[in-house]
């Protein structure tokens, strides 16, 4: 890491924001089962769901606690609209899962839309931490969803 010198550990609030945005959901999945709840069937990919979990909590804290002294504030609208893009695509995807439709798109659309939102958030930030342990969050993710769900 050429530029360690330009982070510190902080708290981004727009970090924990988005970060429970995203999770909200899911709290709500887990105290209200949906119909045609695939998503509770047991996982066929154990050891990637547990580095998935590991990277979890990795992004969360390097979203919220990881501050590059150098990114733009505000964040670009560019940005900005991606990640909420990916946001409003991400609850698309659960209001459709509870409607009962379970098919590829929805699945992938609740696996990578989420990812998509931190991904961008990162690199507005320009929080690279955070950058790297979201994409091997994503690519976990990804292949949770595709080997129990989609193949």
């Amino acid at each position: 890491m050429r530029d360690v010198k330009n982070y510190r550990l902080g708290f981004d609030p727009w970090g924990l924001a988005l970060f429970l945005l995203i999770m909200l959901p899911n709290f709500v999945w887990f105290a209200l089962p949906a119909p045609n709840d695939v998503l509770r069937d047991e996982s066929v990919t154990p050891l990637i769901d547990a580095i998935a979990q590991v990277f979890q909590i990795i992004v969360a804290a390097s979203l919220c606690a990881v501050v590059n002294v150098t990114r733009d504030k505000p964040m670009g609208r560019r940005y900005l609209a991606g990640a909420a893009a990916c946001v409003v695509l991400y609850f698309a995807g659960w209001t459709a899962y509870y409607a009962g439709i379970v098919n590829p798109a929805v699945i992938l659309t609740l696996c990578l839309a989420p990812c998509g939102a931190f991904l961008v958030f990162a690199l507005a930030r320009k929080n690279a931490p955070a950058l790297v342990s979201t994409g091997i969050f994503t690519l976990c993710h990804f292949i949770f969803a595709t080997a129990n769900f989609i193949l």
